[in-house]
């Protein structure tokens, strides 16, 4: 009697799981691990990158701000490079120098045309601000 209580007592203690109960742990393992995984990429390799609209936005006086009706996503975006007329507005020392033109749609008046900001190409630093030439039609 004690030697056949002794085997059940040491089957429940020692038994092997059944396949059922190792696959869920698999499955929920997998599942935590696909998890973090996602979680984790989407702020990885968007990284700390302002949109380019955003930082030229930032750089402008509350007034300018205001002009923009829209959004700061309601502009255009062209890589230039700064010749001599444009060196006048932003200094002779970037001539040659390729920029991006941030070019905010909605902020022309009867005086000037549409509000430009140029940013260096890195993306972060706003080298000079000002506006197109208002062409007559």
């Amino acid at each position: 009697m004690i030697a056949a209580q002794s085997d059940r007592f040491y089957r429940t203690i020692n038994r092997v799981p059944y396949r059922s109960e190792i696959l869920k742990k698999h499955i929920l393992i997998s599942l935590f691990a696909y998890l973090f995984i996602i979680i984790s990429g989407c702020n990885f390799f968007q990284g700390d990158n302002i949109p380019i609209e955003l930082v030229a936005f930032n750089s402008l006086t509350k007034e300018e701000q205001d002009k923009i009706l829209v959004s700061p996503k309601d502009s255009s975006v062209k890589k230039v490079t700064v010749n001599d007329e444009l060196s006048e507005q932003l200094g002779n020392n970037l001539i040659g120098k390729r920029l991006y033109a941030v070019i905010f749609n909605g902020t022309e008046t009867d005086s000037v045309g549409k509000l430009i900001v140029y940013v260096d190409l890195n993306k972060e630093t706003v080298v000079g601000k000002g506006y197109e030439k208002k062409t007559n039609n």
